[in-house]
């Protein structure tokens, strides 16, 4: 919760620094970018270490960077230093994202698997704490980053002396070096699984990259509304209710819980193109909300379905893997879109990146229905043929 919460304290700050050092859409997506290629490279780099040397190392060094990623914003005086806290930000959150997720799994009880659900529930809560914190102290407090990034500072030290008090949850396996090579490791058992929720985390992870980088500007730019609270209480809407949706949908079937969610998520975007058509703030909001409830379910069932079954020492890579592609499609298309703003405007490309993100939500519900109607006959024949020999 704290490191996804730092990773969204920054968007409502984004338009503070613009008007503080004077850049475009183009450089503030840049910004806002870096951070997710900087956490790709750790992911594919680091991202399986600790299924070899054990959580807590992993997860004690990447707080301690994270602390430092946080110096960097308290001393940003331009957009070189911007640039450098996010990479350092984004190693850090990369370099523990698969050993956290991989530590949920380890300590779940059993008979309660509750590892997909905070797994799935925990980005979008935290995003939203970090984006309403930070956009109520940009209100209400005179030196807003100060306070920001010196709280996080030492919340993140403290959080890298408390790690090392947990007990160690992974054994040690031997290839430790072999694992810095740069890879995407997918279990050979989990790979069809892998190949059929892609399309459902690229289109939720592209929304949500949108929100964070331009979902304040389109609040000021298209909906005329210069308050960054209001900004930072759309990253609420839809990564907020994020949990809610994965909440409701905890004891479905996983297949079930994704096609539900993207179908919901579907309709909320339509939602969300509609209000930008209209140039209604309200509608704009209401969108977010279903979106992100959408994103919830559907997250969770992609989740529950690519980690089903996985062995305890592939569970950083499978789950480092899965955020390569999610964070991934949160940063390339985000990119693109503050690019495509400065040509085509704000709202025309929010348009159109909203029709693309429904495409690709749709096409993995279809993708997941007919996998379970291709895989049921063959299950139902594997077990008429045990049926003679239990007999």
């Amino acid at each position: 919760m704290l490191v996804l919460a730092a990773s969204g304290v920054p968007s409502p700050l984004y338009r503070v620094y613009q008007e503080r050092f004077g850049f475009g859409s183009g450089v503030l997506t840049t910004v806002f970018g870096v951070y997710a290629f900087a956490l790709l490279a750790a992911l594919l780099v680091v991202g399986a270490l600790s299924d070899h040397v054990g959580r807590r190392p992993v997860l004690a060094g990447a707080l301690v960077l994270e602390a430092a990623a946080m110096v960097l914003f308290l001393l940003a005086d331009g957009v070189g230093w911007l640039m450098a806290a996010r990479v350092v930000q984004g190693l850090a959150t990369g370099a523990m994202t698969g050993a956290l997720g991989a530590a949920l799994l380890d300590f779940q009880r059993t008979d309660r698997p509750l590892g997909p659900l905070v797994n799935s529930a925990s980005p979008g809560l935290g995003l939203s704490l970090g984006a309403v914190g930070a956009g109520l102290l940009v209100e209400f407090v005179p030196a807003p980053t100060d306070w920001v990034f010196g709280t996080l500072t030492g919340a993140f030290l403290l959080a890298a002396a408390a790690v090392l008090l947990l007990p160690e949850s992974s054994p040690r396996l031997p290839g430790a070096l072999a694992s810095l090579r740069p890879q995407v490791h997918v279990p050979t058992a989990q790979r069809g699984a892998f190949l059929a929720v892609l399309p459902c985390l690229a289109a939720t992870w592209a929304l949500g990259g949108l929100y964070a980088s331009l979902g304040p500007s389109l609040v000021s730019g298209v909906f005329g509304v210069d308050d960054h609270l209001v900004g930072s209480l759309l990253i609420l809407a839809l990564n907020g209710t994020g949990l809610l949706g994965s909440l409701a949908v905890r004891g479905a079937r996983p297949e079930r819980a994704m096609v539900g969610g993207a179908l919901t998520f579907s309709a909320g975007v339509a939602g969300t193109v509609a209000a930008l058509l209209t140039g209604s703030l309200p509608l704009f909001f209401v969108a977010a909300v279903v979106s992100g409830a959408g994103f919830g379910a559907a997250f969770l069932g992609a989740m529950a379905t690519v980690t089903r079954g996985v062995a305890p020492g592939e569970r950083a890579a499978l789950l480092s893997s899965v955020f390569v592609v999610s964070y991934l499609t949160f940063s390339v298309p985000a990119i693109a879109a503050g690019v495509a703003a400065g040509h085509l405007g704000l709202a025309r490309t929010a348009e159109v990146y909203g029709a693309a993100v429904i495409v690709l939500a749709l096409s993995a519900a279809a993708a997941l229905l007919v996998r379970r109607r291709t895989e049921a006959p063959a299950q139902e024949q594997d077990a008429e043929s045990a049926q003679p020999l239990a007999a």
